[in-house]
């Protein structure tokens, strides 16, 4: 590239992200172009209220009438797109943008997850940049990891803990010995979690990054067989015996290649407390990968915000200030493969199942009997009646056993008029 050489942006969607990114590309433009030997330019930028209240100064000739209009001008080179959502303006622009010959830089997991193949396609058709480091656990370097520095590997799995707030919550529950409303109340206060944290709680928000993961690590199209779980049935008796067991319960994202059909699953999971994952509280993320001949890398770091965020962003923008032209996920899509991708009803598990129940003669062999019936085998079982003696919890762990056969196990006691809540059933490990 000519050392003149300059790269028109326009930013379409100034929220926290895009007003911070703004900022900061504002004020260290000298440093990047001097790194990038190119220097970033932010000529537009476009967003839903142009009146909101924001503490950056944008000179009036830099908004876009309409944000498609960024698509369409001659002058563009870069389009970032923190708009969010896998419909509606975001798929508009970003369609739009690789049609127009434009690099595409985003930050939007849900769009990737939904539309990635379509828009890698269209990004090699017309040799530009889809770039999207800050959709997968924010200032993480993941993405350009499993793109350039763990080239070399032939990666089986890759797992962790990829949503902050859930991990928040979680792990103040635990420590600050609070139920999951209040947790989730105080999270939202300080910004941890979203007016409407359903994706983050539900587990969708996990879902869609490891499917891009998934991708990415095995070299084949995004897959949409997942299993999927979220944390809001976890309540503070699970975080006590978790604790007494020897656990913590983490929210995990785990992929993993087995005679080459590959599992993806969400959920909660009982995790050894000595174990580095169980370590990781609070918002952040980490992402642990098991590869040949690198053995496992692990990396964490902040999984959300404006910083870390736009750490990744920077990234992204920074790649593309360079001049290089990537496949968007890593081998031209002629050469990905249409793995098989498996529900993880055949796989095995040791499990955590909870049931409280009336306190009265016969429950308890009512319960073992549906487990035996179920082939599956009890390692240990807790028993804890409750103070007034009518009520009972009995907490069993059992032996690995088939996932189908948990579930049923759970059907069959649902229907038990003994029962007096929901039965509870969380996986135990990573493995």
């Amino acid at each position: 590239m000519k050392k003149n050489n300059k790269l028109n942006i326009a930013i379409v969607g100034l929220g926290n992200i895009g007003s911070y990114l703004y900022k900061y590309l504002k004020d260290n433009k000298e440093i990047l172009a001097k790194k990038n030997n190119c220097i970033p330019n932010v000529i537009f930028v476009s967003a839903k209220n142009k009146n909101k209240k924001r503490n950056i100064k944008i000179n009036k000739k830099k908004w876009l009438k309409n944000y498609l209009d960024a698509t369409k001008s001659k002058d563009v080179d870069i389009i970032i797109e923190l708009i969010g959502g896998a419909e509606g303006a975001a798929k508009k622009l970003v369609f739009s943008a690789l049609k127009n010959k434009k690099h595409v830089v985003t930050a939007n997991k849900a769009l990737i997850a939904k539309y990635g193949d379509q828009l890698s396609k269209i990004a090699e058709e017309n040799n530009v940049n889809l770039e999207f480091e800050a959709a997968v656990c924010g200032g993480v370097p993941i993405i350009r990891s499993l793109k350039e520095g763990l080239i070399a590997n032939k990666i089986n799995k890759v797992y962790g803990i990829f949503n902050g707030t859930s991990n928040y919550i979680l792990s103040t529950m635990d420590k600050e010995n609070k139920n999951f409303n209040d947790v989730l109340t105080d999270a939202k206060k300080l910004g941890y979690a979203e007016s409407n944290p359903l994706s983050d709680l539900n587990g969708d928000d996990v879902a869609a990054k490891l499917k891009i993961l998934s991708s990415l690590c095995f070299n084949s199209f995004v897959d949409h067989n997942i299993h999927v779980e979220g944390i809001s049935f976890i309540d503070k008796l699970d975080i006590d015996n978790a604790n007494k067991l020897g656990y913590k319960i983490k929210l995990l994202g785990v992929s993993e290649i087995i005679n080459n059909k590959v599992y993806q699953r969400v959920h909660p999971t009982l995790i050894e407390k000595s174990s580095y994952i169980a370590s990781i509280d609070g918002v952040l993320n980490a992402v642990i990968v098991d590869g040949k001949p690198v053995g496992q890398s692990v990396i964490q770091g902040e999984g959300a915000g404006p910083e870390a965020t736009t750490s990744a962003l920077v990234s992204d923008i920074s790649s593309i200030l360079r001049g290089n032209v990537k496949f968007p996920f890593s081998i031209s899509i002629k050469e990905r493969k249409k793995l098989r991708y498996q529900n993880i009803s055949e796989r095995f598990f040791s499990a955590y199942l909870r049931f409280e129940v009336l306190d009265k003669p016969g429950v308890l062999s009512n319960i073992t009997n549906i487990f035996s019936k179920n082939k599956v085998s009890i390692k240990r079982l807790i028993q804890n009646p409750n103070k007034s003696k009518k009520f009972s919890s009995i907490v069993i762990i059992t032996h690995d056993s088939k996932d189908k056969f948990l579930n049923k196990i759970i059907k069959q006691t649902e229907k038990k008029n003994y029962l007096i809540k929901k039965p509870k059933l969380i996986r135990i490990g990573a493995n």
